[in-house]
């Protein structure tokens, strides 16, 4: 779709300066159309020829290892606390 788009608005910008009197709004309208198309088709291109999902999937995977890394430890922490308590409780059981 968006090569047709780009073709259509390529070929109404000629349109607009074959006809008199020259119809600049015309121009503009499909000039500004085809460099969306074109960045639109870059995008596409980008993401899924050029590596781009790749990336988008490295940097989440890093990101929700992250999470996990910062979950672990706070578990780790609670177990340590949690341990620290059952040994003094286990201490004063067997001093009394």
């Amino acid at each position: 779709m968006t090569l047709a788009l780009s073709g259509y608005s390529a070929v109404f910008m000629r349109y607009a300066f074959a006809v008199t009197p020259k119809n600049y709004l015309l121009f503009a309208c499909h000039a500004i159309n085809f460099s969306s198309q074109a960045t639109q088709g870059y995008r596409y291109l980008q993401y899924w020829n050029w590596g781009g999902r790749e990336k988008q999937l490295e940097s989440a995977a890093k990101l929700e290892g992250g999470k996990l890394a910062k979950e672990a430890e706070g578990l780790v922490n609670q177990a340590k606390g949690g341990m620290d308590k059952m040994v003094g409780e286990v201490k004063s059981a067997v001093g009394k």
